[in-house]
């Protein structure tokens, strides 16, 4: 009978380094154009050719991936575009891993009242709908991208809290905080030095899921006029311009939409990677 373990020559583990491999090829190679933008195109994509307006892809050098509606180069935005889109799912993904893993560790250390608090809070918000949530948000404050971070940052950080209140439960009775406990440690080390190296991978994992999460979530907030002043370019900006011309010029639309799809398959690919190196018992042999 199978042990559940992987050899090192199985189909399985193959499989898993081609993951790893397919996976930072696309998210390297996309965060390495969007990190060096500013030198592929000094010109922010922004520059406006009325005579080259609509131009196919791949019919002129100077237009690889065609022009939109006002001249401008495909390429160049899509790249520039980046930008706007990664920060938004890097920094609300950061943001909310910070407040969530807080909350999670005095809720799950402590109990008592800041346990009801914290999770009563977190089932409220999670009965509410992302929609009307991020409707009622950028109402109240409006649309920009610091806003769009801090929507998702809201909205996401009771995924973390809820996490790592499971693992501290798991762990504050175990023989090592005990005997932390026993020799005087302060509650602040048990914490940061005991109990979060404990629950760190999880928490890794959910993070790398989460910023792919938040990069469709910004797409799809600035497709419906929610997200991303309009006048910057961003991924689902640019969806949203190209919608009336998919039918005459789809390739405004296509090029942004397969920018947001290989960076989000790339971030899953690693973190599906990362769930199985970092959580080897959760492997299973094929």
């Amino acid at each position: 009978m199978s042990d559940g373990t992987i050899g090192k020559g199985s189909p399985l583990n193959r499989f898993k380094t081609l993951e790893f491999i397919l996976g930072v090829l696309l998210v390297g190679g996309i965060g390495l154009a969007v990190l060096f933008s500013g030198l592929l195109f000094p010109g922010g994509g922004a520059a406006v050719d009325l005579a080259a307006r609509l131009t196919p892809p791949f019919m002129s050098w100077a237009h690889p991936l065609g022009t939109d509606p006002l001249g401008r180069d495909v390429l160049a935005r899509v790249v520039v575009g980046g930008e706007i889109s990664l920060q938004v799912g890097l920094y609300s993904a950061a943001g909310a891993v910070v407040i969530g893993v807080l909350l999670g560790l005095v809720s799950g250390y402590y109990g008592g009242f800041w346990d009801i608090f914290v999770m009563r809070f977190a089932d409220v918000q999670l009965a509410l709908p992302f929609i009307l949530l991020a409707i009622t948000f950028i109402a109240i404050i409006g649309g920009s991208t610091t806003n769009t971070i801090l929507l998702l940052i809201v909205s996401q950080w009771v995924q973390y809290a809820r996490l790592v209140r499971g693992s501290v439960l798991s762990l504050r009775d175990r023989e090592f905080i005990q005997s932390a406990r026993a020799i005087g440690v302060r509650d602040h080390r048990i914490l940061f030095q005991h109990l979060l190296p404990n629950l760190i991978g999880p928490v890794i994992v959910l993070t790398t899921l989460n910023v792919a999460n938040n990069i469709l979530l910004e797409s799809s907030l600035t497709f419906l006029g929610m997200g991303v002043d309009p006048t910057i370019p961003s991924w689902g900006g640019m969806l949203a311009e190209g919608r009336t011309y998919l039918q005459t010029a789809w390739w405004v639309s296509v090029f942004p939409g397969l920018a947001i799809l290989l960076t989000v398959l790339g971030l899953n690919l690693l973190g599906d990677w990362l769930r199985d190196t970092l959580d080897p018992t959760g492997r299973t042999s094929r």
